[in-house]
């Protein structure tokens, strides 16, 4: 019995076909990989309006640069920092980090963009990510998964992961409370 693609792989054909032409490949990349892009997107604090203008903005790119990914395997990878680059953009933009005016501070907004809460939500952000990082390749690929196409998606799920559908639920358990562990070691829950 044959092995099915890895989701690397398979994205890896769909980008070959898409860069020669192919329509229904380009539509099934998508398809297949706005989740991840819109998670990205809501992950970096943007409303919903502008996490769609995000995600619009960042399929355009990988399309204007289509011929110029020369690693079709890293597709997802391409996105995800298009898409926090874009975010993080959109975010300042919308916070009212702007530039000073050489005229006078007085249009930069006193209350909707604080370093503080910026610090801290990025220290918190770069802790939960420390601590991602050390659980199983598993348990990130699940959790990446189930988070973004949500319970719903389950069979989606066990089929890009080879597992029986009524493993997810208490796998994902699983993987959470080691994550949780992870931080409570760290003293970060």
């Amino acid at each position: 019995m044959a092995q099915a693609p890895s989701p690397h792989d398979r994205q890896a054909t769909l980008v070959t076909a898409a860069q020669a032409g192919d329509h229904e490949a380009l539509n099934a990349l998508v398809t297949e990989l706005t989740p991840l892009v819109w998670h990205v997107a809501r992950g970096n604090g943007l409303d919903r309006s502008t996490a769609e203008d995000v995600v619009q903005t960042v399929w355009l790119s990988l399309l204007r640069h289509l011929d110029r990914l020369h690693e079709p395997r890293a597709v997802a990878g391409w996105l995800i920092v298009a898409t926090r680059r874009e975010a993080q953009r959109a975010w300042r933009d919308q916070n009212g980090r702007a530039a000073l005016s050489t005229d006078s501070a007085l249009d930069m907004p006193d209350d909707r963009w604080l370093p503080e809460a910026e610090a801290l939500r990025d220290d918190r952000d770069r802790r939960l990510w420390q601590a991602f990082g050390r659980m199983t390749r598993k348990c990130q690929e699940l959790l990446r998964l189930t988070v973004l196409a949500g319970r719903a998606e389950y069979r989606a799920v066990a089929e890009a992961l080879s597992m029986t559908r009524g493993s997810i639920g208490p796998t994902r358990g699983r993987c959470l409370n080691t994550l949780r562990q992870h931080l409570e070691d760290d003293d970060l829950f």
